[in-house]
């Protein structure tokens, strides 16, 4: 329909992955590392169970916490007894997650 109307999909799709990308990048900006969980917990509840919007906002809020405490608790651990700072644990893991997830879809979809 778009097409259809004259709108140049090439440029348009570029132009919304920029916005996204900056506004995602915003988001990290102002609230620091720990957004990679709420980027990555909906996801990793999509992967693990089929189920409804309503029933997704919940188990994502329960993986987001449950994801933070294993965090917490690798980043206590790793390097006793000192103590690894939580973000640069959540941005490593969630930002490889996240890669790979992209990645994952990329070579689903035919796009390497």
């Amino acid at each position: 329909t778009a097409r259809s109307l004259g709108l140049p999909l090439g440029a348009m799709r570029a132009a919304l992955v920029v916005v996204l990308a900056l506004a995602t990048g915003a988001a990290v900006a102002q609230t620091g590392l720990i957004a990679f969980v709420g980027l990555a917990a909906p996801h990793l509840v999509r992967s693990v169970v089929k189920t409804t919007h309503a029933r997704l906002i919940v188990l994502s809020a329960l993986m987001g916490g449950l994801l933070l405490m294993a965090a917490d608790l690798l980043a206590r651990w790793l390097i006793a007894p000192q103590e690894l700072p939580v973000g640069v644990l959540t941005a490593v893991l969630g930002g490889s997650y996240l890669l790979w997830l992209m990645h994952r879809r990329g070579a689903r979809s035919g796009v390497a």
